[in-house]
């Protein structure tokens, strides 16, 4: 049997990054603690000046700058484009990674995931949207000050969470948001 849960925003515990160049509120994970241990782990940086990123061997990272005007990456010594609010970007989570601010400090929303273990599906939608899903885990995070979805009303940065699934979800969202899908390997 599934279990939805739903994480407010004000209770997200903020922790330092692992270069200590800033600091992360956690919003989920799979599992284990601080730094370590998880198969997924969704989070929300702020990035108040230019500069690396901490290193997560093994895993993949989708990034998304949720406020701000954006960023510029540069992944393994190549410039990348700049990264402008809702635009998700992949990259290994080993690759030496730093960013140019364009205007000023930002916000970010992150997926690290091991892709040896999960399989991921990261998109971000607006206005109302009915998907079908046969994911392990669903979660939707909101990026509107209001979003529905299933029965459940999500404020700015909520997150709702659906773990167990072994049927076919059904799920209705109004409001913008982002949709993450994660399936076990194996």
């Amino acid at each position: 049997m599934s279990t939805l849960n739903i994480w407010r925003a004000a209770d997200y515990v903020r922790m330092p990054w692992k270069n200590g160049g800033g600091s992360t509120e956690e919003i989920t994970r799979d599992a284990g603690e601080g730094l370590e241990g998880f198969g997924w782990r969704l989070s929300i940086a702020d990035i108040a000046e230019s500069g690396g990123f901490s290193a997560f061997v093994g895993y993949q990272r989708v990034i998304t700058v949720i406020q701000g005007a954006g960023m510029v990456l540069t992944v393994d010594g190549e410039e990348q484009r700049g990264l402008l609010p809702l635009q998700p970007f992949a990259f290994k989570g080993d690759s030496q990674v730093s960013c140019r601010l364009i205007t000023g400090p930002i916000r970010d929303f992150n997926l690290i995931y091991s892709p040896q273990h999960y399989h991921a599906r990261l998109q971000w939608i607006d206005g109302v949207q009915r998907f079908f899903s046969t994911a392990q885990t669903v979660l939707v995070f909101s990026v509107a000050d209001e979003v529905k979805v299933l029965d459940q009303t999500l404020g700015h940065h909520d997150c709702l969470q659906i773990d167990g699934n072994t049927g076919l979800l059904d799920i209705s969202v109004a409001g913008r948001s982002c949709l993450i899908e994660l399936t076990a390997r194996g």
